[in-house]
């Protein structure tokens, strides 16, 4: 077999877990193994995570490119060669010309157990995307946890995923506990994955200050440590490493007479590209963009990941 190998790597190693319970012969297609969890089904297929991952459109789309006809009723039957993508109750699904014509307006379980797939595998393999994860990654139940939670989702994933990726102990609704069995000490799942996650930065707008109906208003700098601390944790807008340095931005007319620009006018430096900035700021900028941009771009990923959230009105 080594001759088919010439030039490639080759290595000898158990089969995964996930191929464990595989008949024999060829490898199945890759596929993300928590598309095939059918505890995640709902949420995957859930409206508002499609929205999330690029929309009915995006799916279709990725459909379209991934799948032939998936009409499996009749072995041996003519398929047409044009292709339709129909869209069923949890997903879409391909059909050729003959088959969609077959089962337009028609109820067809097989056809919705595949619609359903391709929405999970779909979902799945954008959540990889989004994550910045490398291509044929397996994503992982704590990375999915982790991006819902990043997108205000917590509280729509099954408790028991919850619990396996918190590794607590689940217990089905209608349980009952023996009293040795109960931990006064240990925290509701969803509990524990929603109130971790909390705005650096609550945003209050008041349009009437006493400032905003003088001719000449004095400037007051805006100061807020918990953003900067923030944005100092954030890559380096300029290389990509991990930064040292919340710079607030200069030379733009954005800082008043000997002090600097508002606490919310900065962007993750690392140390050696701060330095090089201040020692020639033009040539900087013209490699790696200008200050006010790289702001605007720290604002957008703030907002985009819930950092920044508007304040609850009293």
């Amino acid at each position: 077999m080594l001759q088919h190998f010439s030039g490639k790597r080759l290595l000898i190693t158990d089969e995964p877990a996930d191929l464990r319970r595989a008949a024999d012969g060829l490898v199945p297609e890759e596929a993300q193994p928590l598309s095939r969890d059918p505890r995640l089904s709902g949420f995957l297929a859930s409206e508002r995570v499609i929205n999330l991952v690029g929309g009915w459109g995006a799916l279709t789309l990725w459909v379209k490119r991934n799948r032939g006809c998936q009409c499996t009723d009749f072995g041996g039957q003519y398929h047409h060669h044009e292709l339709v993508q129909s869209r069923r109750a949890r997903g879409v699904v391909s059909l050729c010309w003959t088959h969609d014509n077959e089962y337009h307006g028609k109820e067809s379980v097989k056809l919705d157990a595949a619609a359903l797939s391709n929405t999970t595998e779909f979902v799945t393999e954008a959540i990889r995307e989004l994550s910045r994860l490398s291509a044929g990654h397996q994503l992982t139940l704590p990375e999915l946890c982790w991006w819902a939670t990043s997108k205000g989702l917590a509280a729509q994933l099954p408790e028991e995923i919850i619990c396996e990726a918190l590794g607590m102990k689940y217990q089905p609704p209608g349980t009952q506990l023996k009293e040795s069995d109960i931990n006064p000490s240990e925290q509701d799942p969803r509990a524990v994955m929603v109130s971790n996650i909390k705005p650096v930065l609550a945003l209050a707008v008041d349009p009437e200050t006493p400032e905003s109906f003088m001719l000449r208003p004095k400037r007051r700098r805006y100061e807020n440590t918990k953003y900067t601390q923030w944005v100092k944790r954030q890559p380096c807008c300029a290389c990509g490493k991990g930064s040292d340095d919340p710079h607030h931005i200069t030379g733009n007319g954005f800082g008043g007479m000997a002090t600097k620009a508002h606490d919310m006018f900065v962007i993750p430096l690392c140390r050696r590209c701060h330095d090089s900035l201040h020692a020639d700021t033009q040539a900087w900028e013209s490699e790696h963009g200008t200050q006010e941009f790289l702001v605007l771009k720290t604002l957008d990923r703030a907002l985009a990941t819930g950092v920044i959230a508007t304040a609850k009105q009293k």
